[in-house]
């Protein structure tokens, strides 16, 4: 799966602006399957061991999605002092097998790790993501 770098970054600024909490989001994607934006919302319960996104942002982001002919078809939370990967409680709450969940793992809050993971019948397969430079301008690619 493609990840825009301004989309890792919007994830990583949303997770550090959160800490001690856990932070959470949305993902949507367009009708290729491209992830194109990453919703950063507020985590409902307030924690650093767990998330709920709040209904009424959910119910925004769905219609704001959408207006622009993507659908929300994942989502994203950080671990702000553990590893990119799904907790127990990460597996047993996922409710769509189609559904992307990206972890920004926050251990080393300089260098952070994002992951991206396919949840199914209570197992974690990982869904690498390939970080996707921002595209330069023509006098930063040499060109006119």
């Amino acid at each position: 799966m493609d990840l825009f770098a301004a989309i890792r970054e919007a994830m990583i600024s949303h997770a550090r602006r959160c800490l001690p909490e856990e932070a959470c989001g949305l993902l949507a994607f367009d009708g290729a399957g491209a992830l194109r934006r990453a919703y950063c919302l507020a985590n409902a319960d307030h924690s650093a061991t767990g998330f709920t996104v709040d209904p009424d942002d959910h119910f925004r982001v769905l219609g704001d999605a959408e207006t622009r002919g993507w659908t929300v078809g994942g989502v994203f939370h950080s671990h702000p002092v553990s590893a990119a990967t799904p907790s127990r409680t990460d597996i047993a709450r996922s409710l769509d097998p189609t559904w992307l969940h990206v972890i920004v793992g926050l251990v080393d809050t300089d260098v952070p790790d994002v992951r991206g993971w396919r949840i199914t019948d209570g197992e974690a397969t990982e869904e690498p993501l390939v970080l996707v430079p921002p595209i330069a301008s023509p006098e930063e690619k040499g060109g006119a």
